[in-house]
């Protein structure tokens, strides 16, 4: 392989949400065949050409961490999971677009990642509500995928679809919803290739383009922040 310069983008979801399968169709342009549960984290890379066709055009490395999925409040599993959340570049946050609870566990796991030098309380879930304190300003580029949208049955799509983008919202990020047994929602020029292509370009430039402190090394010393209210029905 070629000595690229290289950035760290997490992949973050519950269980299930096919985080796996996702990073495989990232990565190889293929469906992944049998897909297992992730112990741990597993790490695969994607070649990305910055901004491609420009005279600033670079290639780079992108490595995709995909973090073993449990949602368990036990202090003992987050601080495993933290060792992985080192010089962070980016985050994808994974969700299962016909598992309302997955969506709502995007909160969760960013806040584990941004609070990960705190003590590892979670957030406080009731009826779908979280509690609204203050947490870690957040200097890292996100992107929210939504996955199974085959998997919707097509009356239910219109109101799947509009808490989407409230999510997408609450976490100031662009969405993209596809099945990951279908290579071609990622297929040149579609709406959804320039979407992702504009994050990673995001995260190199938040990396290696700009003055600011973009690595999570410090964040007990950063501001505080709000998400916005949530919008599930």
């Amino acid at each position: 392989m070629a000595a690229f310069d290289k950035v760290k983008v997490l992949v973050l979801g519950d269980s299930g949400v096919g985080k796996s399968s996702l990073v495989h169709l990232l990565c190889q342009n293929q469906v992944l065949g049998n897909p297992s549960w992730t112990v741990g984290c597993s790490v695969d890379v994607r070649v990305h050409d910055y901004k491609e066709g420009t005279p600033e055009e670079k290639t780079y490395y992108i490595e995709l961490w995909d973090i073993g999925g449990s949602v368990g409040s036990v202090s003992s599993v987050k601080s495993t999971r933290a060792v992985f959340y080192n010089s962070v570049n980016g985050i994808i946050l994974v969700h299962d677009l016909t598992n309302k609870k997955s969506s709502q566990n995007l909160h969760r796991w960013s806040l584990e990642v941004l609070n990960k030098d705190s003590s590892p309380t979670g957030v406080v879930v009731t009826n779908g509500d979280y509690d609204r304190e203050q947490f870690a300003d957040n200097p890292i580029p996100l992107l929210v995928i939504g996955t199974k949208f085959d998997q919707i049955p097509e009356n239910k799509r219109n109101d799947v679809l509009k808490r989407t983008v409230f999510l997408s919202e609450d976490f100031n990020a662009e969405e993209i919803n596809l099945d990951c047994t279908n290579p071609r929602y990622f297929a040149a020029g579609s709406s959804n290739a320039v979407k992702l292509s504009r994050f990673f370009d995001k995260v190199i430039e938040k990396r290696f383009l700009t003055r600011e402190a973009n690595q999570m090394t410090g964040f007990a010393d950063r501001k505080r922040f709000n998400f916005k209210s949530l919008h599930y029905d």
